[in-house]
């Protein structure tokens, strides 16, 4: 666990994405899922973000 710290504060943000799909069908299989949780790690990376 990191903390950031600034000059009048010591905080932890955590946040929680939730994918919504239109149809209520399983639309995002095994193939689709191990490509969004690369790109997430890939885009994440360029901002200073860890995929939990």
């Amino acid at each position: 666990m990191e903390l950031d710290i600034n000059q009048h504060s010591v905080y932890l943000l955590n946040y929680h994405l939730v994918m919504v799909v239109k149809y209520r069908r399983k639309v995002i299989n095994d193939e689709i899922s191990e490509y969004l949780k690369h790109r997430f790690v890939v885009v994440g990376q360029s901002y200073g973000i860890n995929l939990q």
